[in-house]
């Protein structure tokens, strides 16, 4: 086994690939971050160039950032890297196995396993993928090979199709990047408005919605925009303008989508959301209110459902792996 990528991803995936069994016998990875990684999670691994990764290995991790993989791909082809029958895995969230279709017809059996984590490049990463669900897309005929890999790793395979990638990993970027963006801000807030410890307020809140949201979906809505409480709204944003003019935007995008996924599942009733209605219409960003209000908050009833952390930045074309690249996870 091998790994093109000494990021936060591939070194874990290969740790985790050595309790099954797999022998790690290569890494490539150039930055200073890279190398300690490898060394702190794959020991005594020899660090080598990509081409000699895949010459040495039989099975290959290439965890290397989206933009990247595609020229990856196509150079390890075009340089007779791949060899036939070798089993190639990418961890691109974005991507199927079509990606590699350059090695595929060089021989190579092409398989796409993201894993739906977050990384921290650390060996905390091993014990996380127990139970993790894998994005896995394959040709029909590797299906089993690719499942099989991720169970040896401990994790959940769930089938995406070729077509789906983009779609999947917009779900999980949604979920998962922009929930991080949510917390910090939400931080920030409580430390101006004077809470010593906001992480600790916030936990048991932000646990409890969470698990809330899993199981019941938009019936779980709670707070001032799902009750219709416009003069509440109205103050967050007055003090959001205030005290951080940058979240304005993005409170009043989250309000906007809240309130109408809350009109049509039922979690906000028509008559008690005219005024909040006129409050996110009257907003100066341009957007219409939701739920099919009109300028002067006329509510319809018809609420509207409004519609990979990225891998640190790809290095130069020697260097596939990037600098600290391919973080293979959700964030990508």
């Amino acid at each position: 086994m091998g790994v093109v990528g000494a990021g936060r991803v591939g070194p874990a995936l290969a740790a985790s690939l050595q309790l099954a069994g797999h022998r790690p016998v290569a890494v490539s990875g150039v930055s200073d971050a890279s190398v300690r990684r490898a060394a702190s999670m794959l020991p005594d691994v020899p660090l080598v160039t990509p081409a000699e990764v895949l010459a040495r290995a039989e099975l290959v991790l290439l965890t290397v950032p989206d933009d990247v993989l595609p020229r990856l791909a196509e150079g390890l082809a075009e340089t007779g890297a791949v060899r036939p029958g070798q089993l190639l895995v990418h961890t691109s969230g974005r991507y199927g196995a079509a990606v590699l279709d350059p090695a595929r017809r060089a021989g190579a059996l092409p398989l796409a396993l993201h894993p739906a984590m977050t990384f921290t490049g650390t060996s905390v990463d091993v014990q996380r993928l127990a139970g993790c669900s894998f994005g896995v897309t394959a040709p029909e005929e590797l299906r089993l090979a690719a499942e099989a890999l991720v169970i040896e790793m401990g994790g959940e395979p769930e089938w995406i199709a070729e077509a789906d990638r983009p779609l999947y990993h917009a779900g999980l970027a949604l979920g998962a990047n922009h929930l991080v963006t949510l917390v910090a801000q939400a931080m920030e807030l409580l430390r101006t408005a004077g809470v010593s410890a906001p992480d600790r307020m916030l936990g048991p809140l932000l646990g409890a919605a969470l698990d809330n949201a899993l199981r019941s979906g938009d019936a779980a809505l709670t707070g001032p925009v799902s009750r219709g409480d416009a003069g509440t709204v109205a103050a967050h944003v007055a003090e959001l303008r205030k005290h951080a003019p940058g979240m304005v935007a993005g409170y009043l995008a989250m309000a906007r989508t809240t309130a109408d996924r809350a009109l049509a599942h039922g979690v906000l009733k028509p008559e008690l959301a005219e005024d909040l209605l006129v409050v996110l219409a009257d907003a100066p960003d341009g957007r219409d209110a939701p739920g099919g209000a009109d300028r002067g908050g006329r509510a319809d009833g018809r609420g509207r459902a409004d519609g990979p952390d990225r891998p640190d930045g790809p290095g130069d074309p020697g260097d596939p792996g990037g600098p600290d690249a391919a973080d293979g996870e959700t964030g990508r």
